[in-house]
């Protein structure tokens, strides 16, 4: 039997209803249920392994987490929200076994995984299309049972949003706009709606993405967060057209771990520096996966 330690994406494919739930017993125990804004201190010599919009594309997923298991004692490994939906075909189930892969390395390692919440991930509160999960996960285990809530509400026991002590703040999509609270650290509230909006559904001046849920933030809106923080950097999600492109004189760079949208900047993460102050994001390195590129025959 799979545990949620050891549990792969193959094994969660794999796995029948019954052992499903008793693996959503397990998880439901031990998974972290992370403030809205976590934190990540200085430590000389650390990195991130940090990872963009996967949606279902665990081969990436595996990829991304290999850089982080070759030093897990020295290396966090941050996501930026969307692990469902949209699954490439070659995936099977795509969004139920990147999730149920992602959450038990998060019971594995509850000091250096963090899981931030997408818009994919808060669907429950404002809807995102398209949503696959559901039915993904009725093809694998049929429709009762609870299974979909029970993913769902793990999934939102992510953060919000991750702060590094070198200076980079980590969100889905953007960061609470116009005077900040002191500490500014109040403003990631999630319950607040429009502060909700900011941090996983707002598109950056930049993109041609207009979803409408919220404004677009600019590069004014961004200068003032960082200013009022005392941040250098903003590493995000959900623009696919922006992928691995620095924008705004390096201090913003969007990351896409997904071969659904390869065609925009490729399967890209970054390793952030952890242990000295960041100016800009040149200062960390960007790399291309091996999955990039690649079509695979049939799930393994």
């Amino acid at each position: 039997m799979a545990t949620a330690a050891s549990l792969s994406p193959e094994d969660a494919l794999r796995l029948p209803a019954a052992e499903a739930d008793r693996l959503f017993d397990r998880l439901e125990r031990t998974v972290p249920v992370r403030a809205a804004l976590e934190t990540v201190p200085l430590a000389p010599g650390a990195e991130a392994i940090v990872f963009g919009d996967t949606h279902g594309d665990w081969r990436s997923t595996e990829a991304a987490v290999a850089e982080f298991l070759a030093a897990p004692s020295s290396t966090w490994l941050l996501g930026l929200g969307d692990y469902v939906d949209r699954s490439p075909e070659d995936c099977g189930a795509g969004s139920v076994a990147n999730a149920l892969y992602l959450l038990s390395l998060a019971t594995q390692f509850p000091d250096r995984v963090y899981l931030v919440q997408g818009n994919h991930e808060t669907t429950r509160r404002v809807a995102s299309f398209p949503h696959h999960l559901p039915e993904e996960v009725a093809r694998l285990w049929g429709s009762g049972g609870r299974r979909y809530e029970r993913l769902m509400a793990l999934l939102e026991r992510g953060p919000y949003a991750v702060a590094t002590g070198s200076g980079a703040f980590l969100a889905h999509a953007g960061f609470p706009r116009g005077a900040l609270p002191t500490p500014w650290t109040a403003a990631v509230d999630p319950q607040n709606e429009d502060r909700l909006l900011e941090l996983v559904w707002s598109e950056c001046t930049a993109s041609h993405s207009r979803r409408g849920a919220i404004d677009p933030w600019s590069l004014a809106d961004l200068e003032s967060f960082l200013a009022q923080a005392r941040l250098s950097i903003l590493l995000r999600g959900h623009d696919p057209d922006l992928t691995g492109r620095p924008l705004f004189g390096g201090r913003c760079l969007t990351l896409q771990t997904t071969r659904h949208y390869e065609r925009f900047g490729g399967v890209i993460v970054a390793r952030l520096p952890l242990g000295s102050a960041l100016r800009t994001v040149a200062d960390l390195a960007v790399e291309h996966l091996p999955t990039e590129g690649r079509q695979f025959s049939e799930p393994e």
